[in-house]
């Protein structure tokens, strides 16, 4: 491969399908280190890619300067000046599509994802469903790469060194005395939501031995997780008062992350921090389980009483009847598994 590859790799959105991509980032850096990335996505997400050498971060404004055709065109023309060599389109929708479409005369070099889209549609479907293990999102991100032509093995990742604590997060969480729990309780949508009032049960019996550290964004969460920090002097929401970068710092130093099918698990996982994720109308089958954590860590509801799951692949749709799936999942079994992963 030539010394002066320079891929393009786009995924606009959303938080946790970028940061399933930091993982297949690394590996292949560490496989190819001659080569150069310029990843293309939000601006906010620019933090995923701090600790990562030979990547550039480059934002997408999306809402403002590159909105539209005539943005999308700009942007292509304020990205051709890098000397594109190769794009690796990792999101396919339309957006990208037509910022490919205008690098299709400067190089040959692209490929794109395959999203799997009848494989799923199949996964889903209440009459003949097809309930088999489907490639994850991290295989087929480094599928694209591999039609470019670069080898990537995601396998075995190196481990990575973690970060000292930030003077900001030591000013919030204080000295580290005893292991630290992450528990992130939201996700975009209420059917991969475990339910609160068990969540609080889980989050009572662990700051009882541990420092359990409250994960979330948005005024509504942040209002919801202030009031479960207020009841235990072992509990601290961490929702508002940290930036992205601060946050990752701060997930780099926990024992386990305990999360839905959403951002946060991603961001432990992609740490290599072990994550424990619950899930409801969605399953692992669909490929978003996070990176390199075993099966077992996925907790699955009862799936003999509730057997149309997953309803669907993002949750936004969710089977008639089948709103208490979560509740299947008690407490115990939460905890229990945090234990196994703490001893």
């Amino acid at each position: 491969m030539q010394t002066n590859t320079h891929i393009l790799v786009i995924r606009l959105s959303a938080m946790g399908d970028v940061a399933m991509t930091i993982p297949i980032i690394r590996a292949l850096i560490e496989k190819h280190p001659e080569i150069k990335i310029t990843f293309l996505s939000k601006a906010f997400l620019k933090p995923l890619f701090d600790d990562i050498p030979n990547v550039t971060f480059y934002a997408a404004d999306v809402k403002n300067k590159h909105k539209g055709v005539l943005g999308l065109h700009k942007l292509s023309k304020e990205l051709k000046q890098l000397r594109i060599t190769h794009i690796a389109d990792l999101h396919n929708v339309l957006r990208s599509k037509i910022l490919r479409s205008f690098f299709k005369f400067s190089t040959k070099n692209i490929a794109v994802i395959d999203k799997g889209r009848s494989e799923k549609k199949a996964l889903t479907r209440k009459e003949n469903k097809v309930f088999k293990q489907l490639k994850t999102s991290h295989e087929r991100y480094a599928d694209v790469f591999r039609k470019l032509g670069f080898s990537v093995d995601i396998t075995n990742p190196t481990k990575l060194e973690k970060p000292s604590l930030a003077t900001s997060v030591l000013s919030l969480i204080g000295e580290k005395k005893n292991n630290w729990i992450g528990i992130a309780p939201f996700a975009a949508f209420d059917s991969k939501m475990y339910p609160l009032d068990l969540m609080e049960k889980v989050i009572d019996i662990l700051s009882n031995k541990y420092t359990v550290l409250l994960f979330g964004g948005g005024e509504k969460e942040i209002a919801l997780l202030s009031k479960i920090e207020q009841k235990n002097e072992a509990v601290i929401s961490v929702a508002g008062k940290l930036n992205l970068r601060e946050e990752l710092n701060l997930i780099a130093h926990l024992e386990c992350m305990l999360a839905m099918d959403s951002g946060n698990a991603h961001f432990a996982a992609m740490l290599q921090i072990p994550t424990i994720t619950t899930w409801g109308a969605t399953h692992p089958f669909a490929g978003f389980v996070p990176f390199n954590q075993p099966k077992e860590n996925s907790l699955l509801p009862d799936l003999e009483k509730y057997p149309n799951i997953p309803c669907s692949i993002y949750g936004n749709k969710i089977c008639d009847g089948y709103e208490d799936v979560m509740r299947t999942i008690s407490p115990e079994r939460v905890i229990k598994k945090v234990e196994e992963i703490l001893n």
